[in-house]
């Protein structure tokens, strides 16, 4: 390229070009730079420079206030001005990856219930169980077949409800109330005859209805009767007991206090999930306050309240208790989750329904009932 082609007077007047002065040679516009050696007046035939135009500076409001030139605008003369991105003001920049960010805020734990609720529903239920279990035996076990019928009842419920299953209330509700009064007069014989009469009505009632569903249907309903009634009915043979009172006294406590002492320091100290795909809200720290609490109170319980019991009878006891109490509870929440709900039904305020109160001590009646006739016997 021959020197002719390095920049030309442009047009006078304009910002950055030569200007002609009056009497003299062109000289530099003012705030322009000054003249170098191939800026002859000779070159009067080469091309103009193209006007550098200042660009914002990214972040346009930190700007140089110093006047300093920044550098813009076409690189070649065959490039325009339009053709070159120009970066544009951030609105919102994000902040750098090291710049420090605001701490969350600390969230509360919640119990996720109406706790007051819960506990005035606790203590009356304590009070009519009590009160019907020391009064009249009787009365008992028909506390016992009535808390069976409403949750074989939110159980078939849910069950149509959530999965189309159409399992059959009306032989379940007789079969399982004739289940718990026959474990109580007949004893063990009496809850499996009872047992298999149920199934068998079971199957022979859903005849009535077209064969579609009948498999799933019956299955459902031979699985409720054995969670529900079948299960209930180890209360019942307890009672039978010369001391029975005290032991389904025992085994109500024994419960409790394991679900009590898993929420207390669950809620309080949880942090390791125990089974997180099924209950996401019971820990491991819950699970050893349930052992805990279920152990001291078992040997109270055997010491003072069972005849012919012993403290460390106790123990083992509650160690049992809090192990079924759990599993209970986490095959509950199994089957809830299945059906894609949070509770059984809506009968208790603060607890659900029946059936989200009988999940722990549906399975640890036959665990109790087995281990008071292995330690005291069955008399």
């Amino acid at each position: 390229m021959s020197d002719s082609s390095w920049g030309a007077p442009p047009p006078a007047g304009q910002a950055g070009y030569w200007a002609p002065t009056e009497g003299g040679p062109a000289q530099p516009a003012q705030g322009s730079a000054p003249a170098g050696p191939y800026d002859a007046p000779a070159a009067q035939q080469t091309r103009p420079m193209p006007i550098v135009p200042e660009i914002p500076a990214y972040g346009g409001d930190q700007a140089d206030d110093r006047g300093a030139a920044r550098l813009g605008g076409p690189l070649f003369r065959d490039e325009t001005f339009q053709d070159r991105p120009v970066p544009a003001e951030t609105q919102n920049p994000e902040p750098m990856p090291d710049a420090p960010q605001p701490a969350p805020a600390p969230q509360k734990k919640s119990a996720g219930r109406d706790l007051s609720a819960a506990i005035g529903v606790g203590v009356g239920l304590g009070v009519v169980i009590v009160a019907s279990l020391f009064v009249v035996k009787a009365v008992f076990v028909g506390v016992i077949a009535v808390a069976v019928v409403v949750g074989l009842w939110e159980l078939t419920s849910r069950l149509q409800e959530r999965k189309g299953i159409k399992a059959p209330l009306v032989p379940l509700a007789v079969g399982g109330a004739a289940m718990v009064v026959a474990g109580y007069v007949r004893g063990a014989e009496g809850a499996w005859v009872a047992m298999a009469l149920t199934a068998l009505a079971v199957l022979v009632w859903r005849m009535t209805d077209p064969p579609e569903g009948y498999l799933k249907d019956v299955t459902a309903g031979v699985f409720a009767a054995f969670y529900v009634p079948f299960l209930a009915t180890f209360v019942a043979l307890m009672l039978t007991a010369d001391d029975g009172p005290w032991r389904v006294l025992t085994f109500l406590l024994l419960t409790v206090v394991s679900d009590t002492g898993a929420y207390a320091v669950g809620w309080r100290f949880g942090k390791h999930k125990l089974a997180p795909r099924i209950s996401p809200g019971k820990t491991r720290e819950g699970l050893l306050g349930a052992v805990l609490f279920a152990m001291v109170a078992g040997a109270l319980c055997m010491q003072f309240l069972i005849d012919d019991g012993l403290w460390w009878q106790g123990l083992l006891l509650g160690l049992a208790v809090a192990a079924s109490a759990t599993l209970g509870d986490l095959g509950e929440s199994m089957i809830k989750r299945d059906l894609g709900i949070k509770d059984m039904g809506t009968l208790l305020p603060g607890h659900g329904g029946i059936m989200d109160r009988l999940d722990s001590l549906l399975p640890t009646a036959p665990v109790v009932w087995l281990l008071m006739v292995v330690f005291v016997g069955s008399a």
